[in-house]
């Protein structure tokens, strides 16, 4: 297993707990960090040992967005200076948002356990997971807007629409307001709310019942999310479906499913 900097992995098993390790820097995101990111989810696309990751933040913060004290103006850091060239803009830019393509890419399911300010990137990559729990100090917000860019970045105009709603969408990320624990909640932007300290007890009820399901078909369940979303018809969202059933029919996990079921056990899926 890679070491990383500023990313610290811990292994349970079929989970990887995955802490953003810059606590003194709320966990900013700094050149090192991005490509830490890009490495880690990267290498996760033809990994079939590990099934669920966990994102959390060390410190007081899940992720405060873009390290704005390191070096802003360098090409690679995500902030270009005015002389900068499109061509250099572009690539500093695309590389911060590989990671969320990264994310949504990755058949592994996505829990984030958000503490703190979730600010701008860390917005970004709260919403590019598939489950959220907050704690009760969450606040989230598309920073972006606050510093003279669009608030459209990281794919945030993609996820938070469709996680709340346009009209919401519309209003947070034209004013950079903060959405908190409560309102995450009422909005259906997270799953549940729990003191901060109770984040990781919060988050191992999810895991175990990911665990419980067969490791393809939670890999196809994502995949097909995924298309579903964004699919042009239920036609084409069916025919997803259709495929991952037949897919699935065919294992000796399916098999073992249906006789644990009948059998009132747990089963005791081989991947295979």
């Amino acid at each position: 297993m890679a070491s990383y900097n500023t990313l610290k992995i811990e292994k349970e098993g079929g989970v990887d707990w995955v802490t953003f390790n810059r606590p003194d820097q709320l966990n900013a995101l700094d050149t090192q960090m991005v490509d830490d990111l890009l490495d880690y989810f990267g290498s996760l696309y033809m990994n079939h040992e590990v099934r669920v990751v966990v994102l959390k933040g060390a410190g007081r913060a899940y992720c405060a967005g873009l390290d704005l004290k390191e070096r802003p103006n360098r090409a690679d850091s995500g902030v270009e200076s005015a002389s900068a060239s499109p061509q250099s803009g572009l690539v500093s830019q695309r590389r911060i948002s590989e990671i969320v393509m990264r994310m949504r890419r990755c058949p592994q399911a996505i829990v984030s356990l958000i503490h703190g300010p979730a600010c701008g990137g860390g917005f970004a990559m709260a919403l590019a997971s598939d489950i959220r729990i907050a704690g009760e100090s969450a606040k989230m917000n598309a920073a972006f807007i606050r510093i003279g860019l669009s608030a459209c970045d990281i794919g945030v105009s993609y996820f938070l629409p469709r996680l709340v709603g346009v009209s919401v969408a519309s209003e947070l990320m034209m004013t950079g307001r903060f959405i908190h624990a409560q309102r995450a909640l009422a909005t259906g932007l997270v799953s549940e709310i729990v003191p901060d300290d109770k984040l990781v007890e919060a988050a191992r009820p999810y895991i175990e019942e990911m665990l419980t399901t067969s490791p393809l078909g939670l890999r196809l369940t994502k995949e097909c999310l995924n298309m579903s979303v964004d699919a042009g018809s239920l036609e084409a969202a069916i025919a997803m479906e259709d495929r991952n059933q037949i897919l699935c029919a065919q294992t000796r996990d399916f098999k073992e499913g249906v006789g644990a079921f009948l059998e009132k056990r747990a089963p005791a899926y081989t991947n295979s």
